[in-house]
């Protein structure tokens, strides 16, 4: 089968990888089925992408915000034309169905239309000063250039999220995606260039993390990193960009907790819990892994969820009817396989599914069975650490200050759900689970881009993107104007 070819993109120009070195983007559906070739970059690269970003961020931090953020709102228009197209294509590199895939387009056009009202909404502040004929204020100033290292679960929705705010606010670009889903970047980046970005400004460079991500990390010209990815890889970004005093924002792993009360809507809950654990194949970060169930419920909730997990649909995602597609590689399916055997080894009782799926339809791709496991003990690993697969815990508590406990005992924190009528236990909730997020009577999947996405202890380092992106790509200036006429020293002079 005939498939493309594609380069780097560096100072506006298409550029083979200086290795000569190239890999092949396959359909995790269908690995008979070629997405394209890709360079497989090195430091080389990184390099000139770097240089290429210094040469442009002088005229493009001087070029006006509102002009700026006009580009993005052009590239919003853009993508509402191209949704249909992107989306097939991300089906095809990253395997979620075609539903899931038009939301991951629609939301980076949702970005493309805030991050642009914030062209003219840079504001900083003014201030009285504490001497007389003095004028104080701040104002945001650009990062300068910036290194974007994205994952391959939502290759266009994360990249707009990091792209979109680092633009709108001065700084030039390196983004370095994702070996398994680079052709939804090309199509962000390309449509960035239709709406009239200038040459250089954004830069790709394709390859895999220790080639290219990490030399993008450890160079001495790239003044900020943004890292989506594993709490593994994460902490090893922020202790080599420490080398050189880079800040990096890190949105990294999550394994998060439905807990549903006695009291709950259980049809809701089990619609949200589906939903949850097995949209996008379990592979987000803020997928529901951990399904916390109170005793009075538990049987009930648990015959009802097995039984629709059951009857879900597993297939290609660019199919009619198919509600769970592949996982994105091998390399997925061996970590789904080894924690099916760690839950097994631990105690735990396997409801449907723990293999994966292999014959007829699937031989072709990497498919894992929607997978259920019962008995679960909070303190087994089955129930703290991140699978990133189709596979999900039933956890029983007695009372609400139980489920609180197990929820907040894990190491990672980026998203919570609870299901219950009382409103109460909500704004309990609310205040004391250890989330970046929580959901009250809705899954724990489904971020929106004007609100603030990130979360705490392993999952995130403290920064946030959605709608506090902009603090992450812009730095402080304090601004003093003295119009007295005389030296004045501040609090020495002010003193008196």
């Amino acid at each position: 089968m005939a498939y493309s070819s594609y380069k780097n993109l560096i100072g506006g120009e298409w550029l083979p990888a200086k290795s000569g070195k190239t890999f092949l983007n396959l359909n995790p559906a269908d690995h008979s089925d070629i997405v394209g070739e890709f360079p497989a970059s090195g430091p080389e690269d990184v390099a000139l992408a770097v240089a290429a970003a210094q040469k442009t961020f002088g005229p493009w931090r001087l070029f006006p915000a509102p002009k700026r953020a006009e580009i993005l709102y052009r590239t919003g228009q853009l993508l509402q034309e191209r949704k249909e197209q992107y989306a097939r294509d991300m089906t095809r590199e990253m395997g979620k169905v075609l539903a899931e895939t038009r939301g991951d387009v629609q939301e980076a056009i949702d970005e493309a239309f805030f991050v642009a009202g914030e062209g003219r909404r840079l504001f900083g502040k003014t201030t009285p000063s504490e001497l007389q004929n003095k004028f104080a204020m701040s104002m945001r100033m650009p990062v300068g250039v910036v290194g974007l290292i994205t994952p391959w679960n939502f290759p266009m929705a994360i990249p707009s999220w990091k792209l979109f705010p680092a633009l709108v606010s001065g700084n030039t670009c390196i983004i370095k995606p994702a070996e398994d889903t680079p052709l939804s970047t090309y199509n962000l980046v390309q449509t960035l260039m239709d709406a009239g970005l200038p040459p250089g400004v954004v830069n790709i460079v394709v390859g895999f993390g220790p080639d290219a991500g990490a030399p993008l990390v450890e160079h001495s010209g790239v003044r900020a990193i943004s890292f989506t990815g594993s709490s593994e890889i994460g902490s090893l970004v922020a202790q080599r960009a420490a080398a050189t005093f880079k800040p990096v924002s890190l949105e990294m792993g999550g394994k998060n907790a439905q807990i549903v009360l006695d009291d709950a809507n259980l049809d809701l809950a089990l619609d949200g819990a589906l939903w949850g654990a097995f949209g996008t194949t379990g592979q987000r970060c803020t997928a529901t892994s951990r399904i916390l169930l109170q005793k009075g419920i538990a049987a009930e909730f648990t015959a009802k969820f097995v039984a629709r997990v059951q009857k879900l649909t597993v297939g290609n995602g660019l199919q009619d009817g198919i509600e769970v597609g592949p996982q994105v590689n091998e390399q997925q399916i061996e970590t789904s396989k080894k924690y099916v055997e760690i839950a097994l080894t631990e105690g735990a009782r396997l409801l449907t599914g723990g293999h994966p799926l292999t014959e007829g339809p699937y031989s072709k791709g990497t498919f894992f069975a929607p997978t259920v496991f019962a008995g679960v003990a909070p303190s087994m690993r089955i129930a703290r650490e991140e699978v990133f697969g189709p596979v999900v815990s039933l956890i029983e508590f007695e009372t609400f200050g139980q489920a609180i406990e197990i929820a907040n005992s894990i190491d990672y924190g980026l998203s919570t759900a609870l299901y219950t009528k009382d409103v109460n236990r909500a704004f309990t909730a609310i205040r004391d689970l250890e989330a970046g997020i929580t959901y009250i009577n809705a899954p724990t999947i489904g971020a929106e881009v004007h609100l603030p996405f990130g979360g705490v202890k392993h999952t995130g380092n403290g920064h946030r993107e959605g709608s506090e992106a902009i603090d992450f790509f812009t730095t402080w200036k304090a601004v003093y104007i003295d119009y007295s006429d005389k030296l004045q020293r501040a609090q020495i002079d002010n003193a008196e």
